[in-house]
């Protein structure tokens, strides 16, 4: 059994006929038709049913189907990774960043993907965490940095950061050194509005608890809830590094929240059936080296 066979047997389950298998794979049928009886002959059991209509997989023929998809697909990965390594890659890759992320670390990442990659092209792809991980899903993004995503057997999941969220308020307020989640409900609040994965977090955590909090306004970015809560117009809960990114820190406080913390992940997400080129490899690995706090600490937010 070889490559060649399987590839000639899928072809004929997948068209349905030898004529049409024969015609596809620019090969005679009654070669097509030795092959696939030799395969036939080598595993013991007959793999396709002839019908007026064409061919039809047996049992042991359906078996055979799945594994031998799965062979011609790793032939295929090894033999384009192999010939890869040869030169330096080329072609694209497409990242998916939240924008909070993107507006620190959009200048280091295509300087480094730039130096190591020369032939190779970078497209940033800037969003919610949410549209990002559709894009991961449906093929448009080929790898993506993800805030909390929900969990899905469609991709790979991989933990690059972890921080908590505080009680960020004016600074006129006196704040204990630690709030409760109770406490939480006493203090007037903006928020992300859904589905900023701050507040897709923060109600996770809150509503099994029955604890319904005092909120005055829903906004669309970290960095519009900072600005006024500085106006002591209301407090918010947010990321701990969001406040590294007022360069004036006099108007606002906080405090870590409670047992139990709340914490944000940052989560580098791969397709997991999509195979991994090299250049995809190795921007994957550029993403793991960057220092997401310090891009944090120096820029604004918006999930």
């Amino acid at each position: 059994m070889d490559l060649k066979q399987l590839a000639y047997y899928v072809e004929v389950v997948e068209r349905g006929s030898f004529s049409k298998a024969a015609v596809s794979l620019n090969l005679a049928q009654p070669s097509l038709s030795r092959q696939i009886g030799l395969l036939e002959t080598e595993l013991g059991h007959r793999l396709l049913e002839r019908t007026g209509r064409g061919v039809s997989p047996t049992e042991a023929g359906s078996a055979l189907l799945v594994h031998a998809k799965v062979m011609l697909g790793a032939a295929e990965d090894a033999k384009f990774q192999i010939k890869e390594m040869r030169n330096d890659p080329t072609g694209r890759v497409v990242i998916g960043l939240p924008h909070r992320v993107a507006m620190g670390l959009c200048v280091p990442l295509i300087k480094r993907f730039r130096a190591q990659f020369p032939n190779a092209l970078i497209t940033v792809v800037e969003g919610l965490s949410l549209s990002l991980r559709d894009g991961l899903i449906n093929g448009r993004i080929d790898v993506g940095l993800l805030f909390d995503p929900a969990p899905t057997p469609l991709l790979k999941y991989e933990t690059l950061m972890r921080e908590k969220l505080v009680l960020v308020a004016p600074a006129s307020i006196t704040l204990p050194k630690q709030i409760s989640l109770h406490m939480l409900k006493d203090f007037p609040m903006v928020l992300p509005s859904s589905p900023n994965p701050i507040r897709n977090l923060v109600d996770a955590v809150l509503l099994p608890r029955k604890i319904d909090l005092n909120i005055v306004a829903e906004v669309g970015a970290v960095q519009s809830a900072l600005s006024l809560v500085e106006t002591s117009m209301a407090c918010s809960i947010l990321p701990e590094s969001a406040l590294n990114s007022r360069a004036n820190t006099s108007k606002i406080t906080f405090a870590p929240i409670g047992p139990p913390a709340m914490w944000n992940q940052l989560i580098l997400a791969i397709p997991a059936s999509r195979p991994m080129n090299r250049l995809t490899t190795e921007t994957s690995k550029l993403l793991r080296e960057l220092d997401f706090r310090m891009a944090s600490a120096n820029k604004t937010y918006s999930c």
